[in-house]
Formats: C-alpha cells, sequence, structure tokens
C-alpha cells in the first residue's frame, strides 16, 4: 500500500462545491475542515464573469465559507498571463467586471486602439458591434485571447452560448486560433500553486469534468480526483484515455482526507 501526502488542494466549484446556488454535501465541512487544518487550497472556476468577492458572496450565501483570496478564476489567471507576457499592456475586451477588474489590477490599461490584445470573456449579452471590433483589431493584428474555452454555461432556463461558442464564431471569420488560459490549460493551475506556494507532488485537484479538471491536473503533474456529483458520470470515465487517480461519489467523501493529509493510492 502507498500512502501519498496531500498538502493543498485545488478544487472546481461547480458540480463539487454547489449545484446552482445549493452547496453539495459535505462542501461547508470539507471547507471548514482545510481551513481548521491550515490546508493551502484554492477553489477553481473557468468563470471570468465575476470576481473573487462576488464568487465568496455567492459561495457564503450556500452555507459555505470561502475567503476572496482562495478563489481563481479565468479572468485572474488570463490577468496574470498576459502581465508577465507583454508587461503594462493593453487590450480590447469583451466581458465583465470579474475581467476587466482583474485586467486593471495587473495594470492593463482598455482600448479600441491598436491592443496589445483581444481578449473575449463571459458575458450575458454578447454584442454583435463589440464581436465585430474584436474581429477587425484581430485582422489587424491584435493578439487573441479567450479566458476559456467552455462552449456553453448553465442558467436557470438551461444552457447559453459561453465563450468558446464565441470563440469559434472569431475564428471563422479571422482564421485566427485563440490561445485559452483558462482549463484544461494547466497553464491555470501552475499560476494556482505559484499563488499559493503549492508543489505538484503534494497537491491535489478535485473536479467534476474529466475534459476539463481531470485532464489539466494531470498534464500539470498533480493527484487527481474526479467526484461524480456533476458532469461526468462512473461509466463514462473509461471512454477517455487518461484517467484521475481516484473516483469518488461527493466531497463529502474527502473529508477525511483533507483532515489527515493523507490518501491511499
Amino acid at each position: 500500500m502507498t500512502v501519498k501526502k496531500i498538502e493543498t488542494w485545488l478544487t472546481d466549484m461547480d458540480g463539487v462545491l454547489v449545484h446552482e446556488n445549493t452547496a453539495l454535501p459535505g462542501a461547508a465541512e470539507f471547507i471548514d475542515t482545510l481551513k481548521s487544518n491550515n490546508r493551502r487550497f484554492l477553489v477553481l472556476t473557468n468563470n471570468p464573469i465575476y470576481t473573487p468577492r462576488d464568487l465568496a458572496a455567492r459561495l457564503e450565501r450556500s452555507g459555505i465559507d470561502v475567503p476572496e483570496e482562495n478563489i481563481w478564476t479565468s479572468a485572474l489567471a488570463t490577468a496574470d498571463f498576459v502581465s508577465r507576457t507583454i508587461p503594462n499592456g493593453s487590450a480590447y475586451v469583451i466581458g465583465e467586471a470579474g475581467l476587466t477588474t482583474a485586467l486593471h489590477e495587473a495594470g492593463y490599461v482598455l482600448s479600441d486602439s491598436k491592443p496589445d490584445y483581444v481578449i473575449l470573456g463571459e458575458t450575458r449579452t454578447y454584442s454583435f458591434e463589440a464581436i465585430t471590433t474584436a474581429i477587425r483589431l484581430i485582422l489587424g493584428g491584435a493578439r487573441f485571447l479567450c479566458t476559456n474555452p467552455d462552449p456553453t454555461g448553465p442558467s436557470e432556463h438551461g444552457v447559453l452560448p459561453a465563450a468558446g461558442s464565441v470563440a469559434a464564431l472569431v475564428t471563422k471569420a479571422t482564421g485566427r486560433e485563440p490561445y485559452f488560459v483558462g482549463k484544461p490549460n494547466p497553464i491555470m493551475f501552475r499560476t494556482a500553486l505559484n499563488r499559493v506556494g503549492g508543489h505538484s507532488e503534494t497537491t491535489a485537484m478535485i473536479g467534476d469534468r474529466m475534459a476539463t479538471d481531470v485532464i489539466a491536473g494531470v498534464e500539470a503533474g498533480l493527484n487527481t480526483f474526479l467526484v461524480l456529483s456533476g458532469i461526468t458520470k462512473r461509466d463514462e470515465v473509461e471512454t477517455f484515455p487518461f484517467r484521475p487517480d481516484w473516483v469518488v461519489d461527493g466531497i463529502k467523501d474527502l473529508i477525511t482526507v483533507a483532515q489527515t493529509g493523507e490518501v491511499e493510492l
């Protein structure tokens, strides 16, 4: 028997901790256990619409107490990426407060005049005029970034087109593929680890999607847990060429591991 040490935790939010605005069984207890045992952790989400403060308030309303500094979004990862690649640059942005705030805090200027980047994020009101401007700027030489590749997102009325779908439209018009910063790009996990000072060998990623959370964790060299409380079902796991290290029913099954910091492999 091999025992793995888990010192740092990265966990997806939707499908792992919450469904819509309802906490999943064991989610609040899991987070409380991490905090009471001084475990390093971040809640990761591909949703770039909201700021960490917004998301912390949303989780609090569901009964889960996560400090805003323990939330890492694709918007923050994107802002970190561009600030390292072209410091103090400029960007034309299609998105909402989560993305624009992150870019401002990273020293970026938002502009439609010869920007370094066109950055596509999520918004509930995609503007044809804004998309047209983005296309023209990309054809004019701006680099094309997208916060996340998700083709759809949830709403109380059903699925909505998300950044990945709109990115496909822009690609069709420009012939330019975007660079996606969010999951499954392992760069989002690496920047998260840098933020908390974790090491890949002793870090675990918890997710509900094989095609984003688990593959990114595998490629980043993390220990991976798939929870079956979200998108991927048990009988689908075998259809993928890669595997999570552990498959559990839900986050409630990981409370003891969060407490002891050990899990059998």
